[in-house]
């Protein structure tokens, strides 16, 4: 597996090596050794799958009490996916990277608890699964509005108006939000 750094230190995207001929493709999304000399989390609590169509933005999700790390990648159709820094004595305290996930890149990526997570859908039926280091906590649950202007990301979104959750729409601005020490 390919780790390749970002300018979050601890956010990494991860490229697994792909075994593929005419009847099609093989590949390792998770291994426990690999992870473990990677420096990354070996153990996960719990799965998850998304189905969204093109538009769908979903985040920034976060959890104040136990934060969830997530290993995020794309089975089917493509995202743009983001990771935020809410930890106040970081370095990176702010920043955000971004990386397209696609069924045809197999990339990976891997947000460390501590920061804000959102994706945005680039096709119709786009198939987004994560493993979560912490079970999902609703009460614990924050969300940054995605499109606040002291983050100023950008989404990739070229034309395409977001389709939001109602909680999403009404997401705190960062500079107002519950963050990490």
């Amino acid at each position: 597996m390919n780790v390749i750094d970002t300018e979050i230190a601890d956010v990494k995207i991860l490229e697994p090596r792909v075994f593929g001929d005419a009847r099609g493709f093989f590949l390792e999304s998770w291994n426990e050794r690999v992870f473990a000399e990677a420096g990354l989390p070996t153990e996960f609590v719990q799965d998850n799958h998304s189905r969204s169509s093109r538009g769908v933005l979903r985040g920034l999700h976060y959890q104040l009490d136990n934060p969830q790390g997530k290993l995020v990648r794309v089975v089917s159709g493509a995202v743009y996916d983001v990771a935020v820094d809410i930890r106040r004595s970081s370095p990176t305290f702010g920043l955000s990277v971004g990386v397209e996930l696609t069924a045809e890149n197999k990339r990976m990526f891997w947000v460390p608890p501590g920061l804000a997570h959102g994706f945005v859908c680039l096709q119709d039926g786009t198939d987004f699964l994560y493993k979560c280091t912490q079970f999902y906590e609703p009460r614990h649950e924050r969300s940054i509005l995605w499109n606040d202007p002291d983050l100023d990301i950008d989404w990739h979104l070229d034309g395409i108006v977001p389709q939001l959750s109602a909680k999403d729409a009404a997401g705190t601005l960062f500079r107002n939000a519950d963050l990490f020490a």
